[in-house]
């Protein structure tokens, strides 16, 4: 058992995202944990309580798109932070600017879900386009003897895909559709000169030339309801939507309603305005494919984060570069 000298010597990191067991005890052996989710207190008393031990945690590993957000009031109960490490690409939950303000260095995920997430949107758009989930429902009900077989579906080769966001998932998305004849257009902040995909620097007009429409964005001021009533109606009935950016670049109620209306043809959707919960009108659409915010998750990737989240904590601990940067000290 290690002394009480030996776990005084490791460096205190507040926890707060809820770990497997390989990856709580790889944090345990290397630093002095305050987990939130094991205290049961509520945060502002979890974040008093490790603000005031003698030697106060200097990092914070967090949950990405979660409840927590790391803003000024969370900064200022822990003045002790140095880093923060976000277990997603995304940092719409972190205030970089409070964050600058302090000097804290933050950290991401970069692009360790990028593949997963790309494989997991065409896996969506197929899903939507054919029906997948739909079909898989009637055959478990006995229904194709009963009724025949199911209804004809759509096909996603030589479709025309708008995404919204080029990034690191965004290209990947569209290396891949491009493999099955689909012709891509985006829409991002800038023309980017090094791919072929044709450029929009309108998203209405995107939709309006897209057969299924992509998000795959940060979130952002800029982003926020990126897609709304009037993109939606831009897409049309026989258009698809795929989200496996943030909920909060969806206007959520105006996706159910252009659904219910028949003015978009389906959806595809990974994340959600308030999750875990969802709209319980998209529950009953057989035109609409919903998974829980899983896109990142597969086994691979699960081991590759543990790998960069200790990479990156263990690098602020002894004085080095972050491994993915978002915000360095300068």
């Amino acid at each position: 058992m290690a002394s009480a000298a030996t776990r005084a010597a490791k460096p205190g990191l507040l926890l707060l995202r809820r770990t497997d067991a390989t990856f709580t005890a790889a944090l345990r052996a290397r630093f002095r944990i305050h987990d939130f989710y094991a205290s049961g207190a509520p945060l502002p008393a979890f974040l008093t309580a490790a603000a005031a031990e003698a030697d106060p945690p200097r990092a914070a590993l967090v949950l990405a798109g979660g409840a927590i957000q790391v803003d000024a009031a969370f900064l200022d109960a822990v003045p002790s932070l140095g880093c923060v490490v976000t277990t997603g690409a995304g940092v719409d939950h972190v205030d970089l600017a409070q964050c600058a303000r302090r000097g804290v260095v933050v950290a991401c995920a970069g692009e360790i879900f990028s593949v997963d997430v790309a494989d997991h949107a065409v896996g969506l758009l197929i899903g939507v386009l054919r029906r997948v989930a739909a079909a898989d429902r009637y055959v478990r009900a006995g229904l194709w003897p009963a009724q025949g077989n199911y209804p004809l579906t759509t096909k996603l080769s030589g479709k025309r895909v708008g995404i919204i966001g080029l990034g690191s998932i965004g290209s990947r998305i569209a290396k891949r559709l491009q493999a099955f004849g689909c012709a891509i257009s985006y829409h991002s902040r800038a023309p980017k000169a090094s791919v072929p995909y044709r450029y929009f620097p309108d998203v209405h007009a995107l939709a309006a030339d897209s057969d299924a429409l992509i998000v795959a964005c940060a979130l952002n001021d800029a982003t926020r309801r990126i897609v709304g009533r009037r993109v939606l109606d831009a897409l049309g009935p026989e258009g698809v939507l795929v989200n496996i950016a943030r909920g909060g670049n969806v206007d959520e109620q105006e996706l159910v309603l252009a659904l219910q209306d028949g003015r978009i043809a389906g959806a595809g959707l990974d994340v959600f305005q308030n999750e875990p919960h969802v709209p319980p009108e998209l529950g009953d659409m057989d035109n609409v494919v919903l998974t829980a915010h899983e896109a990142v998750f597969t086994e691979e990737s699960a081991a590759d984060l543990r790998e960069l989240m200790i990479g990156n904590l263990e690098a602020f601990f002894s004085g080095k570069p972050l491994l993915t940067p978002v915000l360095s000290r300068p």
